[in-house]
C-alpha cells in the first residue's frame, strides 16, 4: 500500500529502486526508513562498484514525497520525526563511498529532486520534468536541502527554482548544471548502464579518494578533514591495484582491479 524500496544487482553495479508507481513513485514514510538499510547493503558488497538510483515504471524516477501522508505524518509533533526519517534516508545515499548515478526519466519533483542530489551524477531522459513545489504547498524547507541544490546549480537558479515552483524540461535543467547529459528516453538505461561499467571498471580506492575528496572541498577550507585526503592517496600508492594499474599499462592489457 505505501511502496516500496529494492535493490538489484547486475555484476558490478548495484540499483536502489524506488518503487511506487501506483503514485508516480511517490516516497512514503515506510520508504524514507527503508532506504539507510539498502544503502548500507550497497555500501557492504564488495562486489559493487557503482550504485543506481532509479524510480520502477515507466512515468517517474521519484514525485515526491507522498503527500497523501502529509495529515499525519507532516504537521504538529509528527514533522520532527518525519524530517529525521528523511534526513537520514539523504544522509545514507549522499555518503555512500561509492559512485553514485541517478537515472532519471518522466517526473522529478520535489522530494525527487533531493534525491537525485545525492547522487555523484545525474542522466536524465528527454521526458524528464523537475521541479520544487515547496511554495506551492506552504512547506518550509531545510537549509541542508536547499544548500545541495545551490552548491549544483548555484544560488541564483535556486532561488528561482523554489520562488517559481515552475516545471521545468530536461534541456533547462541540463543548461543549469542539474544534470549532466540528457539522453532520448529510450537509449537512457543503455547510456546509464555504459556509463557505470566504465566507471566500474577503474580502480576502486581511487574512486573512493576522489569522492571523499570532492566532498570534503565542498567545505569551508577550516573544515576539512585533511588527514582523511591524505589518507585516501596514500592508500591509493600503497595498493595492490596501483601496481597493477601501472603493469596493465606498460602490457598494453586492461587492468584487474580487486579493491585493495
Amino acid at each position: 500500500m505505501g511502496g516500496r524500496v529494492r535493490t538489484e544487482k547486475e555484476g558490478r553495479i548495484g540499483r536502489i529502486v524506488f518503487d511506487h508507481p501506483e503514485r508516480r513513485n511517490a516516497i512514503s514514510i515506510a520508504m524514507w526508513r527503508e532506504i539507510p538499510h539498502l544503502a548500507e547493503q550497497m555500501e557492504r558488497d564488495e562486489e559493487i562498484r557503482v550504485v543506481v538510483l532509479r524510480g520502477a515504471g515507466e512515468d517517474a524516477f521519484v514525485s515526491g514525497a507522498d503527500i497523501s501522508e502529509f495529515a499525519e505524518q507532516r504537521t504538529g509533533d509528527a514533522i520532527r520525526a518525519y524530517d529525521a526519517d528523511s534526513g537520514r534516508a539523504f544522509a545514507a545515499l549522499a555518503t555512500l563511498s561509492k559512485p553514485v548515478i541517478a537515472l532519471v526519466h518522466g517526473t522529478c519533483i520535489g522530494g525527487g529532486v533531493a534525491i537525485a542530489l545525492t547522487a555523484d551524477l545525474r542522466y536524465a531522459a528527454d521526458d524528464a520534468v523537475f521541479a520544487i513545489p515547496a511554495a506551492r504547498l506552504g512547506l518550509g524547507y531545510h537549509a541542508a536541502g536547499i544548500e545541495a541544490l545551490a552548491r549544483v546549480v548555484g544560488l541564483s537558479a535556486a532561488k528561482e527554482i523554489f520562488f517559481t515552483a515552475r516545471r521545468f524540461d530536461a534541456q533547462e535543467a541540463l543548461r543549469m548544471g542539474l544534470v549532466n547529459a540528457v539522453w532520448p528516453r529510450a537509449d537512457l538505461e543503455r547510456h546509464v548502464r555504459e556509463t557505470a561499467e566504465r566507471i566500474a571498471s577503474n580502480a576502486p580506492l581511487t574512486l573512493r579518494s576522489v569522492k571523499l575528496i570532492t566532498g570534503e572541498l565542498s567545505k569551508p577550507a577550516s573544515g576539512r578533514d585533511l588527514e582523511a585526503v591524505e589518507a585516501s592517496v596514500r592508500a591509493c600508492f600503497e595498493s595492490e591495484d596501483y601496481r597493477e594499474g601501472t603493469r596493465a599499462f606498460l602490457e598494453k592489457r586492461r587492468p584487474r582491479f580487486r579493491g585493495r
